[in-house]
């Protein structure tokens, strides 16, 4: 508080010599600021109820019984179980050819988007690419892709690749974020290969 009491005074101080305003503070307000941040800090602090302790000792609770194993949370997808066919991967966005095109393509469930990509593959003429990729937005706030559009909830992408190949996985590389600064620190997609 008090390294913001000074740094507030020095701003103000300026804004008062240069005879300029300041865009949170008008210049009018600016010479009452100064008088409350010059008075003596430690009776203002008294008078208004703030008290800030010397030291701040922070100690970690822990009320798990000696003994318990740690249990790590599992993500759950909403919607149906999925299939152990769909091989399910959590926070993965994998490349391909797009057989559906997610924008328009969308899907309930994860297990939905799985099951399309099955059909898919089962009705597919010869010659023509099948679906061996599922890539499905479970994130109610959408999720992030490297391309130009607003990838919604729900979308169901349907993809082929010979040799399927991942984008992201779990994060997304500090790098990455870098250049993306829209990018959020997990991937939000879900994704499968089928064999």
């Amino acid at each position: 508080v008090d390294s913001w009491r000074k740094e507030k005074l020095e701003k103000v101080k300026l804004a008062l010599v240069k005879g300029t305003s300041n865009a949170t503070i008008p210049h009018e307000e600016a010479g009452k600021l100064v008088r409350a941040l010059e008075s003596d800090w430690a009776v203002l602090c008294e008078e208004i109820g703030l008290w800030i302790p010397a030291q701040v000792v922070n100690v970690e609770h822990d009320d798990k019984p000696e003994g318990a194993e740690e249990l790590e949370e599992e993500e759950v997808l909403p919607g149906r179980p999925l299939s152990p066919e769909c091989h399910p991967e959590l926070h993965t966005d994998y490349d391909g050819a797009a057989v559906k095109w997610g924008l328009t393509h969308h899907k309930e469930s994860a297990a939905d988007c799985c099951q399309a990509c099955l059909d898919h593959a089962k009705r597919a003429k010869e010659g023509e690419k099948k679906c061996n990729i599922w890539v499905y937005c479970p994130s109610e706030f959408g999720c992030h892709s490297p391309d130009i559009y607003q990838h919604k909830h729900q979308e169901c992408w349907l993809k082929y690749a010979e040799k399927p190949r991942l984008n992201f996985k779990d994060k997304y590389p500090e790098s990455y974020r870098n250049s993306h600064p829209s990018a959020p620190v997990i991937v939000p997609w879900v994704s499968g290969v089928i064999s």
